[in-house]
């Protein structure tokens, strides 16, 4: 059923008055605290990827950002943008103390280019799996649950042959992880890995661990692929790209994407990612937020 659109607009707009008042409360005000009708929502780093590129952005400045400007209370880091300071005590020091100051959570790391924990060849692979140890410190050190991990992202490689080594690449990566209390998740993000049904039995065989379900990236039928990945998950990536004159994504079903979390039970938190192409990253963000706030109000009436 879709959702009624004059009570979307209503919630839409009524959430953008409060977002309004807002900014004149402190950083630490619980304005989009979790409820029952009331997704618990993060904003992921590479929202802002604009902003941080051309240095409009600081690093550091991130988590301030989240909590001033979008009234959220939690973030994910994305490596790219601190790709040298993974074992800067200093730097992350500052970063995490930036998050405690701001009443922010600091969930989880996405990490990219540190080669493929899928790769077949074992030397490739173990390498693989090493260049990884310093970011589950960093996020041990950040106070995180999880580091986010990209495999099989080469689709020209036999995808069996990349399925048993992912296997193995991540239950290396987890024994690692687990004595610092961070769990690791794969998102289907390129290659192999944009194949639900590949992905889960990675998952299945390699056991403990998670997924992170990104609503854009499958080259299947993204309903069933998110459904596919729900059971796993220990995060969910709620991307947009475009919105109608009435809020709502152009090109995914929010009111069904809801209904799949939860029906799997789904408790943690949905993170924004915003990768529209419209250069102001700041509306998308506040877009999604409102968009994912009045879909859960909907289900919950």
């Amino acid at each position: 059923m879709a959702i009624n659109r004059r009570h979307f607009l209503c919630r839409t707009f009524a959430g953008a008055a409060v977002a309004g008042l807002a900014s004149q409360l402190p950083l630490s005000w619980p304005l989009f605290a979790a409820s029952p009708a009331q997704p618990k929502i993060s904003l992921a780093q590479w929202s802002l990827h604009r902003q941080l590129r051309s240095g409009q952005l600081k690093v550091l400045d991130f988590a301030v950002k989240t909590r001033r400007d979008f009234q959220l209370g939690a973030v994910e880091y994305v490596n790219q943008f601190f790709a040298d300071k993974a074992q800067d005590q200093a730097f992350l020091r500052q970063l995490k103390q930036r998050a405690d100051d701001s009443g922010v959570s600091s969930l989880l790391i996405m990490v990219d280019a540190e080669g493929d924990l899928a790769a077949v060849d074992a030397k490739q692979r173990q390498q693989a799996v090493e260049n990884h140890y310093k970011w589950v410190e960093a996020a041990a050190f950040l106070g995180c649950h999880a580091i986010r991990v990209s495999i099989a992202d080469n689709a020209k490689t036999d995808a069996l042959k990349m399925q048993q080594a992912a296997v193995l690449g991540l239950q290396q990566l987890a024994a690692f992880a687990a004595p610092f209390g961070i769990s690791i998740i794969v998102e289907n993000h390129m290659g192999h890995s944009m194949d639900a049904n590949w992905l889960a039995t990675v998952l299945q065989q390699a056991g403990n661990i998670g997924s992170l379900p990104d609503f854009g990236n499958f080259s299947g039928d993204k309903y069933q692929g998110t459904q596919l990945l729900l059971p796993f998950a220990k995060g969910i990536s709620a991307k947009t790209y475009a919105f109608d004159d009435k809020g709502a994504e152009s090109s995914i079903d929010y009111q069904r994407m809801w209904q799949l979390i939860q029906n799997a039970g789904y408790q943690g938190y949905i993170g924004i990612e915003y990768e529209g192409e419209n250069a102001d990253e700041d509306a998308g963000i506040r877009a999604t937020r409102d968009l994912l706030l009045a879909v859960a109000n909907h289900a919950g009436r």
